[in-house]
């Protein structure tokens, strides 16, 4: 399991595994600027590190102003290596309509900063652990993006794990499922029909 230490305190980061949650998360985002709902968004469609989302670049997504590129790929910024991904229609149309509200060029940061650049990680985990804290969603860090494609992807995917292991590029079934918040959730689940 992951810890993060926030203000002094070790705190499990978790998945989001309400819908519900998910959708006012992403409002609440999409009201500070569009550019925090896509990045919600484009992180829960991939299940890729905000860390290396964040310096993606319009080039990297498209051919042309109106062609998506077949994938989008990226380097993983702790392993380096190449995470090719298919951007799935919900999240294409999301960046088309970015892109024209935005008039972005290509050689525009998707996630572009006021200050110049791309946005930093340290700003985003603060405008997302906003959201995530007035949506009432407890154990937030934007790992828990990541952790929430794993959850939904697992559930989806009727428990495909090998092939979450080996996007997340884990070793064994049981780093999955704890890293996706799966054992603890099943073991909650068993005392709710055991009342006597």
């Amino acid at each position: 399991m992951k810890y993060i230490i926030e203000k002094g305190l070790n705190m499990i980061v978790e998945p989001i595994t309400s819908k519900t949650k998910i959708k006012r998360m992403y409002n609440a985002l999409n009201l500070k600027h569009q550019k925090y709902g896509l990045l919600f968004k484009f992180a829960l469609n991939t299940g890729l590190k905000v860390s290396d989302i964040l310096p993606t670049k319009v080039t990297d997504i498209f051919n042309s102003p109106e062609e998506f590129k077949e994938y989008l790929i990226l380097k993983n910024t702790h392993t380096n290596k190449e995470n090719k991904i298919k951007l799935n229609t919900c999240l294409r149309e999301s960046i088309s309509y970015f892109m024209k509200e935005q008039a972005l060029t290509s050689a525009s940061y998707l996630f572009y900063s006021s200050k110049g650049g791309h946005l930093q990680r340290i700003q985003a985990y603060k405008v997302l652990k906003e959201a995530a804290t007035s949506c009432g969603i407890e154990n937030f860090a934007t790992e828990s993006l990541r952790k929430t494609w794993g959850y939904w992807a697992y559930e989806i995917s009727e428990n495909n794990l090998e092939l979450i292991m080996h996007t997340f590029n884990h070793t064994s079934q049981s780093t999955t499922l704890s890293y996706i918040g799966i054992t603890k959730n099943q073991k909650n689940e068993l005392y709710s029909p055991i009342q006597f």
